[in-house]
């Protein structure tokens, strides 16, 4: 079964602040990134992550990083 993230736990593993994430997300921010991981609305004012496409994103970044 998919583990779930709320706001507070993605923060906390991606270091990125909610306003940040927030940004992320929204295609008409100039912050945008498609390849950050879609939230996952559970009722009209919760939503959540899949854990393991969080993980993915952050795997993602560390694999780019130059050495």
């Amino acid at each position: 079964m998919p583990q779930l993230l709320n706001i507070k736990d993605v923060t906390k593993h991606t270091g990125l602040s909610r306003s940040s994430i927030y940004e992320m997300l929204n295609e008409d921010s100039d912050r945008y990134d498609p390849t950050f991981p879609k939230k996952v609305q559970l009722s009209k004012v919760r939503v959540a992550w899949v854990a393991q496409e969080i993980a993915e994103w952050i795997n993602s970044k560390i694999d780019q990083r130059i050495v």
